[in-house]
């Protein structure tokens, strides 16, 4: 067996085991609420409202800011959408039921996390050109991510690829629009 088939294999296993707890966790009222909202701020509603916002108010660095999380998320779209189609890798909510969780997945395919590569993709450009937002952006991104394990929409690996690959577009981006 390969090194790279045995890592693989190592991964994959404890992925399942951590679908498997998520899946059978009946978590507190409170924190349902907030998965819930953390992913249906990720399908695109608080980006957007932050968009508008930074275009009305975020004075002289705006447009650059706005070009470059926008050209992030782009390449973001592009890469999830080749890098799912290339994975084929099936979503925790179709191996084993959720004990809690309605949410519907936006497609079929497991790796990477859309959702936390475009949170990632858009959040780090706008945090280093407006720092006094580090905090809100980096817990809403976080949110976003950790929303997509405990709905069962995602692996954990799923969700760390695609926050690392997403926080590296939207750096590139930066630097790329800086």
């Amino acid at each position: 067996m390969t090194a790279r088939r045995m890592v693989w294999q190592f991964i994959e296993a404890r992925d399942h085991r951590v679908m498997r707890s998520v899946n059978r966790w009946r978590a507190p009222r409170w924190l349902r609420v907030w998965m819930v909202w953390s992913t249906r701020l990720g399908d695109g509603w608080i980006w957007y409202s932050v968009g508008i916002t930074l275009l009305l108010f975020g004075g002289d660095m705006r447009y650059t800011a706005f070009a470059a999380s926008c050209t992030a998320v782009a390449a973001t779209i592009v890469l999830f959408r080749a890098l799912k189609k290339a994975s084929k890798r099936k979503r925790p909510c179709h191996l084993e039921a959720h004990c809690w969780s309605k949410v519907l997945p936006p497609d079929q395919f497991s790796f990477p996390s859309g959702h936390a590569m475009s949170a990632f993709a858009i959040a780090i450009p706008l945090c280093i050109f407006y720092p006094e937002l580090q905090a809100p952006l980096l817990v809403l991104s976080l949110s976003i991510a950790i929303s997509r394990v405990v709905l069962g929409m995602h692996f954990v690996s799923d969700v760390v690829v695609g926050s690392l690959v997403g926080a590296g577009l939207g750096y590139g981006s930066y630097l790329l629009f800086r």
